[in-house]
């Protein structure tokens, strides 16, 4: 039998609904015995979540972070060699999208292993399906500088490639500073250019709204330490 390398989306917050799971993907976690993941005790937190008593279920973990070394991922593939299943989540939606997992499975490609993507949340598809942006010609660029004025650069070079390109130019912060952020772009950006902010995605709190950078200038937003998507784009025809 062909062994496979699961790619498991998770839930997108600690109070999300499990029913963002397909019930496939929960019967799945239910026989893997091995799983990658970025935070252990996440992991735990969603397999909870998902009826799964560790106490229970003999699960190997195996942690694949910003500081894991390339010289530790053959070992994480040698259950598929040998005949097992893997699973790989993600802290919270889909692994390998803004998250380390991608080099492991570019080396299970490399070894000849199935890669299978399972169905689940992506902040970014569905901040950028609620947008109203283009969703046809579109970039996810990550994290943009901390240092105030090479983020400003970024800014400026996103605005205009939304512009020039009618391009919709995506983004993400690190939680706690996402006021910062927020702050650049409405004091950086042109009055007509667009932003949507997509907060707590999938969450009782959800908040998403497009608006011209002048009308944002009018709110005093607070996405503190508040999952978010950024989303720039061209202004309206």
């Amino acid at each position: 039998m062909t062994t496979r390398l699961y790619l498991i989306p998770s839930t997108l917050g600690d109070t999300a609904s499990i029913e963002t799971i397909p019930a496939q993907t929960v019967a799945l976690l239910q026989r893997l015995e091995h799983l990658v993941v970025e935070t252990p005790k996440q992991a735990r937190r969603f397999l909870h979540a998902c009826g799964i008593r560790l106490s229970e279920r003999r699960i190997q973990f195996y942690v694949l972070d910003e500081h894991t070394r390339d010289v530790d991922l053959p070992s994480m593939l040698e259950p598929l060699l040998d005949g097992a299943d893997v699973g790989m989540l993600s802290d919270a939606g889909c692994p390998a999208i803004a998250d380390p997992g991608a080099k492991l499975v570019r080396m299970a490609h490399t070894l000849g292993i199935e890669v299978m993507p399972l169905v689940g949340p992506s902040s970014i598809a569905l901040a950028l399906m609620a947008s109203g942006l283009n969703g046809q010609s579109f970039t996810f660029h990550g994290y943009l500088p901390v240092d105030a004025q090479a983020r400003i650069r970024a800014l400026l070079a996103l605005e205009k490639n939304a512009a020039t390109r009618q391009q919709t130019q995506i983004f993400i912060e690190t939680p706690y500073r996402n006021n910062q952020l927020f702050a650049a772009i409405i004091q950086t950006c042109a009055p007509s250019s667009l932003l949507t902010l997509a907060v707590d995605l999938t969450l009782p709190d959800q908040f998403i709204r497009t608006r011209s950078i002048a009308e944002w200038r009018t709110d005093r937003l607070d996405i503190h330490r508040r999952p978010a998507v950024f989303l720039l784009g061209a202004p309206a025809p």
